[in-house]
């Protein structure tokens, strides 16, 4: 499941949608690129992504866990690999199962001297 992001050219932008969602384990997920300002993201996501369970958005490359005011679970992994402001490299792991996300862990990866942070 994928989704295009901001630095995408036409060609995979044609191939991905803004957003794609698939059901795991009962759980209804959805991938978009970018959710906007942190300020205020529970309640627009709420209003944008009213049939979903679990959000997954990434753009800011800051890892995000919270929860909107109607229970839909917002993430954001950080990045892997482009770490930005980050101490860290970063990424999720979860298990769907019975319409339940459970076991959401924040994996951090050791600091890489060979990969410089963007500012």
């Amino acid at each position: 499941m994928g989704c295009h992001g901001n630095n995408d050219g036409s060609a995979l932008r044609r191939r991905l949608p803004r957003v794609a969602h698939v059901e795991v384990g009962g759980v209804r997920l959805a991938v978009v690129h970018e959710t906007g300002a942190a300020a205020g993201r529970e309640r627009r996501c709420d209003e944008e992504f009213d049939d979903v369970d679990v959000l997954v958005f990434g753009h800011s490359h800051i890892p995000w866990d919270t929860v909107t005011p109607r229970g839909m679970r917002l993430l954001n992994p950080g990045s892997p690999t482009d770490r930005r402001r980050q101490p860290f490299g970063t990424y999720l792991t979860a298990t769907a199962a019975a319409g339940v996300l459970e076991d959401v862990v924040l994996h951090r990866l050791p600091p890489r001297a060979d990969v410089p942070t963007r500012r």
